[in-house]
């Protein structure tokens, strides 16, 4: 349990960073709150990361900008498909 909560709480630091990463490198403006601008980076860094690990990325020292690249992408994506579900 307390690795789970470990992974869920780095999940939201990290989305408070790399949300609002996605959103900017997205063209055009987003209709999306910071709130879920938050959520969205959580999980684009908790499902990035689980890709990262998939694709054979492992620990390093320092930032790791392939991975933090990854975190990004998906929560970009994740960002687009929130907003056309929101019409």
């Amino acid at each position: 349990m307390g690795d789970f909560l470990a992974t869920v709480i780095g999940a939201l630091i990290a989305g408070v960073i790399i949300g609002p990463l996605a959103r900017l490198v997205l063209p055009g403006k987003q209709n999306v709150s910071i709130g879920m601008t938050i959520v969205l980076g959580a999980v684009g860094a908790f499902v990035g990361g689980i890709v990262y690990q998939v694709l054979g990325g492992g620990d390093t020292s320092g930032i790791d900008w392939i991975k933090l690249f990854i975190q990004v992408a998906v929560a970009a994506i994740a960002v687009v498909i929130y907003s056309r579900m929101r019409g």
